[in-house]
């Protein structure tokens, strides 16, 4: 593209959006070899970052590599509304502790947040370039969609896919709840280590050149006891 890049680029986008240009593109390609483009959600917790922005961006050329070769490419972009990202965020908002907010209301102010942040993300995605049915994106607190995991969750429990065990798990005190592995943060701390000298007898019958001459074998721990 030309000069005045930032002036120019609107222009294009809404052109695109002026011609439905995703809805042209499903028309034109129907019927042909479909690619499916499973979208992991990002959080509808905030404005886009630069790792939400290079995923959908990657994703976008993906998706329009396989329109322009030929192929029914559809893509349904959706949001993780659910989880502490933004449960957290809505308290700290609202300057108030768990405990001073039933779960009824806590739950119905998540979901206008991540509603709204939806809105917001939805607009910046379209503004870099990326193309699909922004008008009809999942998103993972409908109704619909909860009975749809729940009717696979069924359907893995009827094939015996499911049991019941113990696990290790990440638990937050503070939030008290499980966490995830990426929910984690680590800090630095230092620790004691020592090498540690072991004598390799009989080296020679394993290594004849090592004959006559006194082997140690070197480890390097930080778990000393």
């Amino acid at each position: 593209m030309r000069a005045n890049l930032s002036q120019r680029e609107p222009e294009y986008l809404k052109f695109w959006y002026d011609i439905d240009l995703y809805e042209q593109l499903k028309k034109k390609n129907k019927g042909k070899p479909s690619f499916i483009l499973h979208d992991g959600p990002p959080y509808a917790n905030a404005n886009i970052h630069i790792g939400t922005a290079t995923n959908k961006i990657l994703k976008d050329f993906i998706v329009k590599y396989k329109w322009q070769r030929g192929y029914f490419a559809p893509y349904v972009p959706g949001y993780d509304t659910h989880g502490l990202p933004i449960e957290l965020k809505v308290l700290k908002e609202m300057g108030i502790d768990r405990d001073n907010i039933s779960p009824v209301e806590l739950r119905e102010r998540c979901t206008e947040y991540a509603k709204k942040f939806a809105g917001v993300q939805t607009e910046q995605f379209k503004r870099l370039g990326v193309i699909g049915d922004w008008d009809h994106p999942y998103m993972t607190l409908v109704p619909a969609y909860e009975a749809t995991q729940l009717e696979g969750f069924a359907k893995m429990v009827d094939k015996n896919l499911v049991y019941k065990g113990r696990k290790a798990i990440h638990w937050c005190i503070d939030c008290e709840t499980a966490l995830a592995a990426a929910e984690i943060e680590y800090s630095d701390e230092v620790s004691p280590s020592i090498y540690v000298a072991y004598t390799y007898k009989d080296a020679a019958k394993i290594f004849p050149q090592l004959e006559g001459k006194d082997v140690d074998i070197i480890i390097w721990t930080t778990t000393p006891w």
